[in-house]
């Protein structure tokens, strides 16, 4: 049975990973500092996985919680454009000197390989649609210039070291464990939720930009493929993870609102700075490499996270009063 280490286990992608990963059986190990974390994500794990509260810029301790691992699935980072616009040092830390901490403690600990949680910003604004791996990046934002250098990391350390890597690209992870009231959220986790409140949602721009939104099942899919594709096949290269389809803000909240019987009107405030105007992918790569296929779609993925929202948050919110 192999060793699984997640960081950032107890984040929104982290959670679900440990959470499926437990329900397959595996052992699991995962660490998290509860930056953007949250405990009650880990509810139901405390006696099924080994947890200890740990920092990326602790490489002494990502070193010794490494040994014995075979799988490192680096999901830990400061996921916010917003943040690393404003604040870009800290961001920095977290997803550039944190990534080549967890690089080097797996080298170290001769680990099988590495999935990490790369991100679609690396494309940036380019017109061409859909997004292929083999494209020119172009990073906006200093949030997506940290994760694509976290791909280039990693690339190097399977051509320099021979330290097995996989990047994976996520477009618009959503779905349940993500937090709502972050301000590193995504826009459907505020929507649901102030859609279930019953209070008015804000679209920043015209509503017509456009995300390939991925339910969080199909990301949890794709790392524990890459953990087992063959070496030849994945080692060293990125893939696209996303559903290959695409939806406007404004067709997403009517979607939404249709869905929780919603009847009120978006709000529209000025563009955000360092936000991408449309993402579509292309996920060619990832299924001849890997096997993989998004097998919850987007529309499906809406249900299952507005009922995931209803049984988590509303109980939650009523009792607190």
């Amino acid at each position: 049975m192999a060793l699984y280490l997640i960081t950032g286990v107890a984040g929104f992608i982290g959670s679900n990973l440990a959470h499926e990963l437990v329900r397959r059986g595996e052992r699991v190990r995962g660490f998290d500092n509860f930056e953007t974390g949250k405990r009650e994500n880990l509810a139901g794990l405390a006696s099924k996985i080994e947890f200890r509260e740990l920092d990326l810029l602790d490489p002494q301790g990502m070193a010794e919680f490494c040994r014995g691992v075979d799988y490192v699935l680096h999901q830990a980072a400061i996921p916010s454009v917003p943040r690393s616009v404003e604040d870009p040092v800290s961001s920095h830390n977290a997803n550039i000197t944190g990534t080549l901490n967890v690089l080097m403690a797996a080298r170290e600990a001769k680990v099988k390989r590495v999935v990490y949680a790369a991100s679609s910003s690396a494309y940036g604004d380019t017109p061409s649609l859909p997004k292929h791996e083999a494209m020119l990046p172009n990073p906006i934002s200093p949030y997506a210039v940290q994760k694509l250098a976290g791909e280039l990391y990693l690339n190097s350390f399977y051509r320099v070291y021979g330290l097995e890597t996989v990047s994976l690209r996520y477009f618009n992870i959503f779905g349940p464990h993500q937090d709502p009231t972050s301000q590193y959220s995504g826009v459907l986790a505020k929507f649901i939720t102030q859609m279930l409140a019953g209070k008015p949602c804000t679209i920043f721009g015209d509503g017509e930009q456009s995300r390939d939104f991925t339910y969080v099942e199909n990301a949890v899919n794709a790392n524990l493929l890459a953990c087992k594709a063959p070496t030849e096949k994945v080692s060293g290269r990125v893939f696209n993870v996303a559903t290959a389809t695409r939806f406007s803000l404004n067709e997403t909240f009517r979607i939404l609102a249709k869905i929780i019987g919603y009847t009120g009107q978006p709000k529209y405030s000025p563009p955000r700075g360092g936000d991408v105007k449309h993402s579509l992918a292309d996920v060619a790569s990832a299924k001849e490499a890997m096997g993989y296929e998004p097998t919850v779609s987007f529309e499906e993925g809406l249900v299952r996270t507005v009922e995931w929202y209803k049984q988590a948050l509303v109980p939650a919110e009523s009792t607190s009063r």
